[in-house]
């Protein structure tokens, strides 16, 4: 049985500091549905709550607010830096229960945006994902490929967009109205096929560095996909710099 863990700034959720100095989490699109669809799967996070007396524990309030009932296994909740392979080590070591030993690492997915973050998940033997919607796709050890979906005439980006959001296609940055970066799995790939939508796949996404996921708003053709940061950059920050 696997043993499933998330980043959470820019992956599970975008975080806000409220005026009374609490941390809210607001859940990303697609998100909720991924952690039920693994409801009966040991679920923790590797996140780095950010700096300051009682991050950690801001972090968690938020988390179990946001997510309630989703992770329930307070081992399984990992606060710390994410700049070497040390606290993806103490994640691993920390799936042991009662009685039962640990889990081994390539039983156990990191579910994270940045590659460099991921790149020390499977130095420590992990296997990862570089967005939720993926996580079934690491599980079950199947690669995401960058792809790139070409729009035929007659084709708007509504109904991408409705074949994307029920199958294993994440639309990254809108190059323009008829051509569509994104990263997708066979299984999504395939989907999108049979939905009339040309598809290329190119390199596998963990040989290169993620471009800027923009799944948080409904697809349009560009400049409005400029309009946004330029980039997820791959330094270790906390929850309420990542996110703000």
């Amino acid at each position: 049985m696997p043993v499933l863990f998330f980043d959470i700034g820019a992956t599970l959720a975008d975080a806000r500091m409220e005026a009374d100095g609490s941390l809210r989490l607001l859940p990303r699109p697609r998100v909720l549905a991924v952690l039920d669809d693994f409801r009966d799967v040991r679920k923790g996070v590797i996140s780095n709550p950010g700096p300051g007396e009682g991050a950690a524990e801001r972090a968690f309030t938020a988390l179990r607010e946001a997510f309630p009932g989703r992770f329930t296994d307070d081992a399984l909740v990992h606060w710390g830096s994410k700049d070497n392979r040390e606290i993806f080590d103490e994640a691993v070591a920390g799936t042991a229960g009662e009685g039962t030993p640990p889990s081994a690492a390539g039983e156990c997915v990191f579910v994270g945006e940045d590659p460099q973050e991921r790149g020390f998940a499977r130095e420590a033997g992990l296997r990862t994902a570089a967005h939720p919607v993926f996580t079934r796709a690491a599980v079950e050890n199947r690669p995401v490929f960058w792809a790139r979906i070409k729009l035929s005439e007659g084709q708007g980006l509504s109904a991408l967009e409705a074949v994307a959001n029920r199958t294993e296609v994440v639309p990254l940055q809108i190059a323009s109205a008829g051509l569509v970066p994104a990263m997708a799995s066979t299984h999504g790939a395939m989907a999108l096929e049979q939905a009339g939508f040309t598809v290329d796949l190119r390199g596998p996404v963990e040989d290169a560095a993620t471009l800027l996921i923009r799944d948080d708003r409904p697809l349009a053709p560009a400049p409005g996909f400029a309009e946004g940061p330029a980039g997820r950059g791959v330094g270790e920050r906390g929850l309420s710099e990542r996110d703000r």
